[in-house]
């Protein structure tokens, strides 16, 4: 990993942690961290040091998000969805393209950006059941978004539409809508069963307009391009190093309460019980392997290494084995707790249900085995159709 002096100090670090079970009560935003944050130039942390600011590269802005998310995992998920964006922004910038410049400008401005792609009955941001319709100045987007992290301080949301009739065929229309366009509404959706403090609370468009100077790029459905690309490695090298972050938590809860526990039947602590043992072994070993491969990942996209068209499914494999390690170790943590981790007041039972939503951010498991195999057999992942 490319090394930077941390950004965020252990006192921060320490009061966002501090406030995590709040937030998760309460089902409430993270409004205390959010400001903190803020305030510490922590949304603006990939704008290039050309513009204005700190220029901090891929590797670097996941590693702080890991350090953020073994503190409060809620509140470093739902940031993700801001700095993907400005990442994304930013390696455009770094390769000559210019055309998110204003985008980075804004953030260093103060604006909020997330993601608003999630859809039923849609995957991705390469297809859309939203409708873009063709007007002067900009487009009409009518839609239903889910999963709107960061809603309560967005400004700026970030979303995609199908234009149906455009000229060559269908394509997708890449946005991002002012908070006060009128036929926007946030609808309070949000009452889950982990990440609660992200309020990822639904996105309603109906016919509300978007301005040319707000669309980012317009593609054929199903293509990709720099920035497509672009969202991929920031946003889900950004999820793994956050899951990471959690495992790494995990096992920290777990490991401390073993060796203080005992049993009429033992003569030493439970650190000594064969099966203990066994899966305290498991967890290590499902855990030590993650770390170099989701850097190694990071380190490849800094540094500008080319893989062509085996990127995504690069992306898409890290993301996978951080998530689905993070949830066997926390599981496997619980189940060290002897039962103690299912009450309220164990950080375990919240970190627990955290754990368990990085298995439905995307990709999600079908379409990440449908990309990596496609990819290793050379067939074209956006053929379509994809099956029947």
């Amino acid at each position: 990993m490319h090394s930077h002096d941390p950004i965020l100090s252990a006192d921060l670090l320490r009061r966002c942690a501090e406030r995590c079970a709040v937030y998760d009560r309460e089902n409430r935003f993270f409004d205390e961290d959010f400001a903190e944050l803020q305030a510490a130039g922590y949304l603006t942390l990939a704008v290039p040091k050309e513009l204005g600011g700190p220029g901090l590269s891929l590797s670097q802005v996941v590693s702080e998000q890991r350090r953020l998310a073994y503190h409060a995992p809620a509140t470093a998920l739902a940031i993700n969805m801001h700095n993907y964006w400005v990442g994304t922004a930013a390696n455009l910038w770094r390769n000559g393209d210019t055309s998110l410049e204003w985008l980075l400008k804004e953030a260093l401005a103060g604006e909020v950006f997330n993601g608003s792609h999630s859809e039923r009955g849609s995957e991705g941001a390469r297809t859309s059941t939203s409708k873009a319709v063709r007007v002067e100045g900009g487009f009409r987007i009518t839609g239903h978004k889910m999963f709107n992290s960061l809603s309560p301080v967005t400004t700026r949301f970030g979303g995609h539409a199908m234009w149906a009739d455009a000229d060559g065929g269908p394509k997708i229309v890449h946005f991002f809508m002012p908070r006060e366009t009128e036929g926007r509404r946030v609808v309070k959706t949000w009452d889950t069963l982990g990440m609660r403090a992200t309020a990822s609370d639904d996105l309603v468009l109906d016919d509300a307009f978007v301005a040319d100077r707000y669309v980012g790029r317009i593609l054929p459905v199903g293509a990709g391009d720099l920035f497509m690309l672009g969202i991929y490695a920031w946003g889900l090298l950004g999820f793994a190093f956050i899951y990471h972050g959690m495992a790494q938590r995990a096992i920290d809860l777990a490991l401390p309460s073993i060796r203080k526990k005992t049993s009429l039947s033992l003569t030493r602590s439970m650190a000594y019980h064969p099966e203990v043992q066994h899966t305290v072994a498991d967890m290590m070993l499902i855990f030590d392997p993650i770390g170099p491969h989701i850097e190694k990942i990071a380190d490849d996209w800094t540094n500008g290494v080319a893989h062509g068209a085996a990127w995504p499914a690069k992306i898409l494999s890290a993301k996978y084995h951080a998530v689905e390690a993070c949830w066997k170790i926390a599981d496997m943590a619980m189940e060290l707790s002897g039962g103690s981790g299912m009450f309220k007041g164990n950080e375990l039972e919240r970190l627990f249900r955290d754990a368990r939503c990085g298995r439905f951010h995307p990709a999600n498991s079908f379409i990440t085995h449908e990309v990596i195999a496609k990819s290793a057999l050379g067939i074209d992942a956006s053929e379509m159709p994809r099956w029947g």
